[in-house]
């Protein structure tokens, strides 16, 4: 959990800012202390907006790939291996509600990382290599330009229904999805993405139930 200026974040916000061009009255209104707090407690109300201002001019290119992260509960262990834990399920739902769903349905895939016991962190398992993870995304990828033109994270509403809808099977179960988990439209389409993209890891050219399924997964966790 970030910390700053005696304000405590429930997760922080990493963005890709590729060029900043800085106006010399801003700045200097930016660096004052009072300023700065006041800033600081906001955010950006659309994540990958190509038009932010933080007290500069807008900032010109922002990548839309990031991540954010929150503990799961106000001490951070809950679930973890050592019972630490001793937070009410009250507690748990308050802090958890901070988060604004606006937000969270902005972001694509939803995942716990749990703490790895100390013996599974001692024992040494084969597994995949880095260099053949590397090797399928770059020819996922590759299907993606060859198909559309540009990588499924960039697609529109109107693309993603163009490449990514699926077979029969899977418009039924993401009905059923949309009906039990009250998905918006938002949701709705970055379920589509990113059961494009699994399909296109794998190498299917067309959507399928089990590509939606895994992609619902992916927002179940954290109720979005």
């Amino acid at each position: 959990m970030d910390s700053t200026a005696g304000t405590h974040f429930p997760f922080s916000q990493l963005k890709t800012v590729r060029q900043v061009v800085s106006n010399g009255s801003a700045a200097a209104f930016w660096l004052s202390l009072s300023s700065s707090r006041r800033f600081l407690k906001c955010s950006p109300s659309v994540l990958a907006s190509n038009s932010l201002s933080f007290g500069f001019r807008p900032l010109s290119v922002i990548g839309v790939y990031g991540k954010k992260a929150t503990r799961p509960c106000p001490c951070g262990y809950l679930g973890h291996h050592s019972g630490k834990c001793q937070c009410t399920p009250q507690q748990v739902a308050r802090y958890r509600r901070r988060i604004s769903g606006p937000l969270l349905d902005r972001i694509d895939i939803h995942i716990e990382v749990p703490a790895v016991a100390p013996d599974e962190i001692a024992a040494r398992s084969a597994g995949e290599a880095s260099s053949a993870i590397r090797g399928r995304v770059a020819q996922a990828r590759e299907r993606q330009i060859a198909r559309q033109g540009k990588p499924n994270a960039q697609l529109s509403a109107r693309g993603v229904e163009q490449h990514a809808t699926p077979d029969q099977a899977g418009q039924d179960l993401l009905k059923q999805a949309i009906s039990r988990l009250g998905l918006s439209a938002r949701g709705y389409h970055r379920i589509l993405k990113v059961a494009r993209s699994i399909a296109d890891l794998i190498g299917d050219e067309i959507v399928s139930a089990s590509h939606i399924a895994e992609a619902i997964q992916y927002r179940r966790i954290s109720g979005g």
